[in-house]
């Protein structure tokens, strides 16, 4: 595992993109696992930045998103499908056909879990899975759980989490309750998983899930039995590593 401390916020987000960019211009071809929240925000500005520059290109990539909000249809604001065409997609060469997400609003969601599952079955093995990390140690919407599912399933989300994105809606009743998600084992598929962490309010649980037990009580420790995970931290998220 690499572990690698930022020193600010520009060279947290510059580190990230770097990753992702430098693993583009080696495989143009290359199979993207993509996260939403906060964390990726700024990595995924720096993309944009470096198409602009013609750095880099995603004209032959694929992406395959790691989740989406059972209920929320692809135009919704909250959406993570919304998110991704407006913090990266619509900015870069990347061909629509090319982005997958998990839908949010197929009438049985037990099925569009099991067609995701098949698609990425399809796709072959991801390149680079990015991962933000939740406070409860989830990674996509696998909460903590007495077990923990391998393939796409749908899972019902932790209030924490709940409470988390409430910021993003009206209320927090707005928040769905259920979601569709990458399963760990799926997670643990690809070739590299960039895991991301920022904030002193990340400490706790980045020191919990690099270094405590493997438990299904903190899915991300389960990243620790990967063999080529490079994590980036700023110094507060990074204090305990």
């Amino acid at each position: 595992m690499n572990i690698i401390k930022t020193t600010s916020e520009q060279q947290f987000n510059e580190t990230g993109a770097g990753i992702i960019a430098s693993l583009l211009q080696s495989n143009p071809r290359a199979i993207l696992g993509l996260a939403t929240g906060s964390t990726p925000v700024g990595v995924y500005e720096k993309l944009i930045e470096l198409y602009r520059e013609g750095s880099v290109s995603f004209k032959q990539a694929s992406t395959y998103n790691l989740d989406e909000y059972i209920g929320l249809p692809a135009n919704h604001p909250e959406s993570y499908r919304w998110f991704m065409n407006e913090k990266l997609f619509n900015h870069v060469d990347i061909l629509p056909e090319n982005t997958h997400v998990p839908s949010g609003i197929e009438a049985d969601p037990q099925k569009a879990a099991e067609d995701y599952a098949r698609l990425l079955d399809e796709a072959g093995q991801i390149d680079l899975q990015l991962l933000g990390l939740g406070h409860n140690g989830h990674v996509g919407f696998n909460e903590p759980s007495d077990v923990l599912q391998g393939p796409p399933h749908i899972v019902k989300l932790d209030e924490r989490t709940r409470e988390a994105n409430a910021r993003f809606f009206n209320s927090i009743e707005e928040v769905p309750t259920h979601a569709i998600t990458m399963g760990i084992g799926s997670i643990l598929k690809a070739k590299q998983i960039l895991l991301m962490a920022k904030g002193e309010d990340k400490a706790d649980i980045i020191a919990t899930a690099l270094k405590g037990p493997i438990t299904t009580k903190c899915p991300a420790s389960f990243l620790q039995t990967h063999s080529n995970v490079v994590v980036v931290v700023d110094q507060a998220a990074g204090r305990w590593i």
